[in-house]
């Protein structure tokens, strides 16, 4: 693994010096332009197809931190807790996961909080559209679809159960897909603040589940999770309708211009109202599903439970009054003395 880190090092220096103006179509981002502001001149970014070479190089880049991470933290762990092939699978998949939206959801906050989003929430649907975008905001959308690009790939590396591909493959596809319509379609400030909402809300199930496979007695932090979940859906909904449904429908600018970048129109807003709706509905009916299955199943365990402790009481009640009651073919009484014999009145 060190080997194949030190090749691609070695291969990126040299098609750096080498090959300059390739090598910066790959690690910079493309479709910079500067302009004049109150604080000086500020270089902004637009997007383009050559930033799939940013995408594709970071991608690479991804996949090395993902090794990385499974072989010196995930792997060393799973030694010690010795869990079976199911378990082992859904851990290093939390593993890997939990660090991605640590440093996503903190990363995230960030931009937030330096480009001025949380202070002045109507940003993020005035002056739209937002085509000029700065580099940390740029740059966080590239390596967030390098990272879900490199997640297809990884299903082949991780030798993932033919079972669990189907799932895998839902949740990144959905990912892949409302990033890229956030990002093509200039909702990068709105999709920033969901994605930080999405993210800290899969952190707390990943991370839930990590202690679950410590301890299986940890299940107060899946109680938590479950109102957090919900929290969520609920403020994303909220969210969405209040940013796109309202806030870019009293826009002046409502016509289509692929030049400008203006998608502010009734058809588009509502296609995006209703994928997200339908994403976040599919979601909790996924989850009330399950919840409702688990809460079923501890029912049924309940009352196994209550059978088995029922069939074992009266066992024991029987073999007590089986043993110790007859003695040289007379009955015992209870504190082991013999009953004393009735005398019959003589007629």
């Amino acid at each position: 693994m060190l080997f194949f880190f030190f090749f691609f090092y070695v291969c990126v220096v040299f098609i750096h010096f080498r090959f300059t103006k390739t090598a910066i179509l790959f690690i910079q981002p493309q479709y910079n332009i500067s302009t004049m502001s109150a604080d000086g001149e500020v270089t902004l970014y637009l997007y383009g197809w050559k930033d799939c070479a940013t995408v594709v190089f970071y991608l690479c880049i991804t996949i090395i931190l993902h090794a990385v991470v499974q072989e010196y933290v995930l792997d060393k762990v799973n030694r010690r807790l010795h869990l079976s092939k199911s378990k082992n699978t859904k851990f290093n998949e939390s593993g890997q996961l939990c660090v991605f939206y640590l440093v996503s959801s903190l990363w995230s906050l960030y931009v937030m909080a330096t480009e001025g989003y949380l202070l002045h929430p109507s940003s993020l649907w005035e002056n739209y559209p937002h085509v000029h975008l700065r580099f940390q905001v740029k740059f966080f959308y590239l390596t967030q679809l390098a990272y879900w690009f490199h997640a297809l790939p990884e299903l082949y590396f991780q030798k993932v159960r033919k079972e669990e591909i189907l799932r895998q493959l839902q949740y990144i596809s959905l990912y892949l897909l409302h990033i890229l319509a956030a990002y093509l379609l200039n909702l990068t400030r709105v999709g920033l603040v969901l994605l930080f909402l999405q993210y800290l809300s899969e952190m707390g199930f990943h991370l839930s589940r990590l202690f679950y496979f410590i301890d299986e007695n940890h299940h107060k932090m899946f109680e938590m999770w479950s109102i957090g979940f919900v929290l969520t859906r609920m403020i994303t909904l909220t969210l969405m309708f209040l940013a796109v449904g309202f806030g870019l429908a009293r826009s002046e600018n409502q016509t289509l211009d692929l030049e400008a970048g203006n998608f502010n129109t009734l058809s588009i807003r509502l296609l995006v109202l209703f994928v997200v709706c339908f994403t976040q509905s599919w979601l909790l009916w996924k989850f009330f599903r399950f919840q409702l299955s688990r809460t079923r199943e501890l029912r049924l365990e309940q009352v196994a439970r209550k059978r088995v402790a029922a069939k074992q009481q009266m066992q024991r009640t029987l073999k007590r009054d089986s043993v110790g009651h007859y003695e040289n073919g007379l009955i015992k009484a209870e504190n082991g003395t013999s009953p004393r014999l009735k005398k019959i009145k003589a007629p």
